[in-house]
């Protein structure tokens, strides 16, 4: 099994995320600037709600991926507000032809104040236990 894990963040906290993965699973965190291009089985796509829809660079990243290149998508991610972006991203997902996975990870993250010092210790340690799914 091949893994890549992508994402996107503003405040550094789905950042911390990606990282605490990607270690898991062997690969590096990189922000989706950084194109898929290596074949993987499953691509650990971190984001958030901003202004209650996905980043237009999500969107974006979603769409330019290749259907060929990526077997499916797991969503991942932090936010102080909503939690679950699966709906937005499997709609950009649908469109490029990649699946996603069903399971998902997210936690609350620290923003303006609310969530102090989210995501944590317990957090991280979640997001470990979950990457261990995929293995």
């Amino acid at each position: 099994m091949t893994f890549a894990v992508r994402y996107y963040t503003k405040t550094g906290n789905t950042k911390r995320l990606a990282e605490a993965i990607a270690q898991e699973l062997g690969v590096e965190a990189l922000p989706i600037s950084e194109a898929v291009t290596e074949p993987v089985d499953v691509l650990f796509l971190g984001n958030s709600y901003y202004a209650f829809n996905i980043d237009p660079e999500v969107r974006d990243f979603v769409l330019s991926l290749d259907k060929e290149k990526v077997g499916k998508i797991v969503n991942f991610g932090s936010a102080a507000m909503l939690n679950s972006t699966y709906k937005k991203v499997k709609a950009e997902a649908d469109k490029a032809g990649i699946p996603m996975d069903e399971r998902e990870f997210h936690c609350k993250g620290e923003f303006k104040g609310l969530h102090k010092g989210r995501p944590n210790d317990t957090d991280i340690r979640a997001a470990v236990e979950f990457a261990k799914q995929f293995k």
